[in-house]
């Protein structure tokens, strides 16, 4: 059973990607991970209502709940700040670059939590954190094969160590196509669909056999990689077994299951001659075709069968 895995975000990491004024660093500002995708505006904690709160949440502050605030007299809000910042939250970020209340700063420094501020409306920053961490926090998992993007489309080969994964990435490359992981690629879940990446010590390099590590981004530019590619197709490459029936017609709906999600899937035989890489575009590109509900195969078979049974009813009609 393959090792599925989930990485906590970090606060800080968080902080840089979204560019938030730190008012204060909480104590655990360095070492804080998030664990919990979604986020919270602390509205009814403001009344006192604590029942079913979850204080593993990024909490927000927004325009309502600060008018709100701004409403009550210092010795009623230093109650609800001293209450609410007694909770371990990772941090407390205020929303539309509103001022900050004294007594506020003062307690998160008393308690050590992180305070934070950013010129986002709520709503946006509330969306962009969750789409961040849903990403952050997916189910991830490992695979040995080369993922390319072809013609807009991830596609991820996956077969014996030598069969020619990484050639046939290179020659991928040549025909202006871009790489996004050699030899372990990350694949995560995201709501329905698979993306992948490369692990951060490998991103943008690959290795052939006989001529040794290059940097795919130095060599052939900037257009050649990738950071990240949703998942479309699977191909299997294996070498070539005589006698073993290959699908000729293409009328195969394999799939192939990751995390839970499955994705077409191809089996293409290896043997000296055939060019791989015209072969994974050509099925790249039919791919795509058949996600528009186009079915070469199927037509093909049909136009075929309209054609027995015609040629049959002539040969009843002649007798």
């Amino acid at each position: 059973m393959e090792k599925v895995k989930r990485t906590p975000a970090k606060l800080s990491r968080l902080v840089e990607n979204f560019h938030l004024e730190i008012l204060h660093k909480g104590s655990d500002y360095e070492t804080r991970e998030i664990t919990i995708s979604d986020v919270n505006r602390p509205a009814l904690q403001l009344v006192g209502f604590y029942d079913y709160f979850e204080p593993r949440r990024l909490q927000i502050l927004g325009k309502a709940e600060m008018t709100f605030l701004r409403a009550m007299d210092i010795a009623q809000r230093r109650n609800v700040f001293e209450n609410f910042l007694r909770c371990e939250i990772p941090a407390l970020i205020i929303a539309r670059n509103m001022d900050v209340f004294p007594e506020l700063l003062e307690l998160a420094k008393k308690h050590g939590r992180t305070l934070l501020r950013t010129d986002l409306q709520t709503v946006e920053l509330t969306s962009h954190i969750i789409d961040y961490l849903n990403r952050a926090l997916a189910p991830q998992i490992v695979r040995h094969g080369v993922l390319m993007n072809i013609y807009g489309q991830g596609v991820l080969l996956l077969g014996d160590s030598g069969i020619g994964k990484s050639e046939t990435a290179i020659e991928l490359l040549k025909r202006g196509h871009r790489l996004v992981a050699d030899d372990a690629v990350e694949i995560r879940q995201v709501s329905n669909s698979l993306y992948g990446t490369a692990p951060e010590i490998i991103r943008h390099y690959i290795e052939i056999r006989g001529v040794g590590i290059i940097d795919v981004q130095k060599l052939f530019g900037m257009g050649a990689v990738q950071f990240e590619t949703e998942i479309d197709m699977v191909v299997q490459l294996e070498q070539w077994i005589e006698g073993k029936f290959y699908d000729r017609l293409g009328l195969g709906e394999d799939t192939y299951t990751m995390l839970g999600i499955s994705v077409p899937y191809l089996t293409i035989p290896v043997r000296p001659g055939r060019n791989l890489a015209g072969i994974v575009e050509i099925a790249t590109m039919k791919n795509r075709q058949m996600a528009y509900g186009d079915n070469s195969a199927g037509d093909f078979v049909t136009q075929f069968d309209r054609k027995v049974d015609e040629m049959t009813r002539q040969a009843k009609e002649n007798r």
